[in-house]
C-alpha cells in the first residue's frame, strides 16, 4: 500500500453528527416528523444547498412554497446547529493529532458555501484543515467523480496517496474507483484503527 501523503475527512457523520430526523423527532415527535418528510423532500432541498444554492434563500423559498409546513421547514435554517450536532470528539482529536504530526488534513464535504462559513463560527475545528473542499463552493457534490478530480488537481497529490473517510458507501466507492485509499466510517474507533494501520498514528496517539 502506498504511503499516505494526506488524509481527507468528510464532515457530516464523521466530525459532526448529521441526523435531521432526530432533531425533528425531538421537536414535533416521530409521527409528525414522518408526515413532514413524506410531504416535503427536505434532503433534496439540502442537496440544492450543497450544490451551490444560497442557504437561507433555498430553505425559505421551500417554506414559502409549502405553507402548511413553513415553520418546520424554516427550522432547517433557523436551528441548523441543532440539526448538525453533536460534535464527534474522538474524530476531532484524530484530526488534530494528525496535524500535530505534520500530516496534511483536508476536508471533502457536501456542504453549502454560506452554511459552511456559518458552521466555522460554531465549530472551531472546521477552521483547522490544511485545505477545505466544499461542494457548495465547487458547484459539484459527492459522489460525482468531478469533485474528486478537482481535489486531485488542486492538491497535486496522487490518488493512491490520499486516504479518505466518509460515512456514505457511494462516496467511498467513487473515490476508490479513482485509486484513493478509503475508509467507510461507521464510528471513530474504526477510523482510529485505520490510521494506526496506515502508520500515521500510534495506538496511543489514536486514543480519545
Amino acid at each position: 500500500m502506498r504511503t499516505v501523503e494526506a488524509v481527507v475527512f468528510d464532515i457530516g457523520n464523521v466530525l459532526i453528527e448529521w441526523q435531521p430526523e432526530r432533531y425533528y423527532d425531538g421537536r414535533i415527535g416521530e409521527a409528525r416528523r414522518r408526515e413532514l418528510f413524506a410531504a416535503i423532500d427536505l434532503h433534496a432541498m439540502n442537496e440544492r444547498i450543497d450544490a451551490g444554492g444560497l442557504f437561507r434563500d433555498t430553505v425559505y423559498d421551500c417554506a414559502a412554497a409549502n405553507p402548511d409546513w413553513a415553520t418546520e421547514i424554516r427550522w432547517w435554517y433557523d436551528h441548523w446547529i441543532g440539526l448538525a450536532s453533536p460534535r464527534i470528539e474522538h474524530s476531532i482529536t484524530l484530526l488534530r493529532r494528525l496535524r500535530a504530526k505534520g500530516v496534511p488534513v483536508f476536508a471533502l464535504t457536501n456542504f453549502g458555501d454560506d452554511a459552511f462559513s456559518y458552521a466555522q463560527t460554531q465549530y472551531e475545528f472546521l477552521n483547522e484543515f490544511d485545505r477545505a473542499y466544499v461542494s457548495g463552493r465547487m458547484q459539484v457534490t459527492k459522489p460525482d467523480p468531478m469533485i474528486y478530480a478537482a481535489v486531485e488537481a488542486d492538491c497535486a497529490i496522487a490518488p493512491e496517496a490520499l486516504l479518505f473517510a466518509d460515512d456514505r458507501a457511494d462516496n467511498i466507492q467513487t473515490a476508490a474507483a479513482r485509486g484513493w485509499q478509503t475508509h467507510h466510517f461507521t464510528g471513530p474507533q474504526g477510523w482510529a484503527d485505520r490510521l494506526v494501520a496506515a502508520g500515521l498514528l500510534t495506538k496511543q496517539e489514536a486514543m480519545p
